[in-house]
């Protein structure tokens, strides 16, 4: 999608692209249990670690890096569960969320943008912001499948 814009300097009318913003999500487990943040900045709820992707580093990169900041658990990343681009799953923008499911061990900790985290365990969780009740019905789906 094109916008227009105003060129700060001489008023000229700019047309620049807009594309969704890319995002990693984190489901951490520890002990049976997942990791879930409060978080500190708006829109503030519940949610899965993750954030946003770096220019130039990779989703893997970008998900280690972001549960660390935001938990203080150095995880060991299993594998993508999948990407979710309802460009509605977001209130603040169109953001595309690549969700990895990754192992960690000991008490998570609210680091940057978290006021509070948890563990949690299936059917003992507050109520989730974006679409992460949806990611984590998927997940637990993929573990129900797996065995």
């Amino acid at each position: 999608m094109k916008k227009s814009t105003s060129c700060p300097r001489c008023g000229a009318v700019v047309e620049e692209w807009v594309n969704p913003k890319l995002t990693v999500d984190i489901i951490i487990e520890v002990n049976k249990r997942i990791v879930l943040i409060e978080r500190a900045e708006e829109p503030h709820g519940w949610a899965l670690p993750g954030g946003f992707v770096d220019y130039g580093e990779s989703l893997e990169a970008a998900a280690i890096r972001e549960a660390k900041e935001e938990t203080g658990l150095d995880v060991t990343l299993v594998r993508q569960l999948g990407a979710y681009s309802d460009p509605a799953r977001d209130p603040r923008q169109h953001n595309v969320s690549v969700v990895f499911i990754a192992t960690a061990v000991g008490a998570p900790y609210a680091g940057s943008d978290a006021r509070h985290a948890g563990l949690y365990k299936q059917g003992d969780m507050p109520p989730l912001m974006f679409d992460h009740e949806k990611v984590l019905g998927d997940y637990f789906d993929y573990m129900d499948s797996s065995g």
